[in-house]
């Protein structure tokens, strides 16, 4: 009998961020506490799955894509509703969304169509910078966790100046001290995006000269 993979303990995991994340989208326009600790519950689960994909033989191309998407539209829903909060950097966010969304779409679309088994792998990030981001779990932990965490802060920051560190709120703390982090992220991603379009590009040309061949 076939298996369902539907039922895999590391997609579980995630039919259970999605539930989290819809329920912290709901509360993000009037409930900070109730929002925040959704979101973070759904991005803190997201460390497990992966690991629970390796520990029961259980990696899938549908729970890479199920993991890929919920991060993505996370990440996006929270920049919608920091666009309203913000209204003047409004564009910001709108390229934000944008880079992040089409790049890393493009990135596991193209790391599918070629056979690989993981867009994290070496074989799917000829780039060396793109191979030490994911292939090094401390820089992409500090890439992923700060770049979650610049957005969380200024949503935060909306409702509250946080605890107070000489006499500066965290959350206006964090939110300057991690643009950098939130930049970089944007960069790293389109450098992604590039990659993954010349490889999308040689996949196109390698499938040209095979139908040529059969003519």
């Amino acid at each position: 009998m076939a298996e369902n993979i539907f039922i895999f303990v590391p997609n579980l995991i995630g039919y259970g961020r999605i539930i989290l994340a819809l329920l912290s989208f709901y509360y993000m326009p009037t409930n900070h506490i109730m929002a925040a600790s959704m979101y973070i519950l759904s991005g803190f689960l997201d460390a497990f799955d992966g690991h629970a994909a390796r520990a029961l033989n259980q990696a899938t191309k549908f729970g890479a894509m199920l993991d890929m998407l919920t991060d993505r539209c996370g990440t996006m829903c929270l920049l919608v509703t920091l666009s309203h909060f913000y209204p003047q950097y409004m564009f910001l966010f709108q390229v934000s969304m944008t880079i992040d969304i089409s790049c890393h779409w493009l990135h596991l679309h193209t790391t599918l169509l070629a056979g690989r088994k993981s867009h994290k792998g070496e074989d799917s990030n000829t780039n060396p910078i793109l191979r030490i981001y994911y292939t090094s779990k401390v820089v992409l932990f500090f890439m992923c966790a700060g770049n979650e965490l610049f957005y969380s802060s200024l949503y935060l920051l909306h409702f509250t100046e946080g605890p107070i560190i000489a006499g500066v709120g965290l959350w206006r703390i964090l939110s300057y001290g991690l643009l950098p982090v939130g930049v970089l992220k944007s960069v790293l991603a389109l450098m992604q995006g590039y990659s993954a379009a010349l490889s999308l590009g040689e996949i196109d040309v390698l499938e040209r000269q095979e139908s040529q061949k059969t003519k």
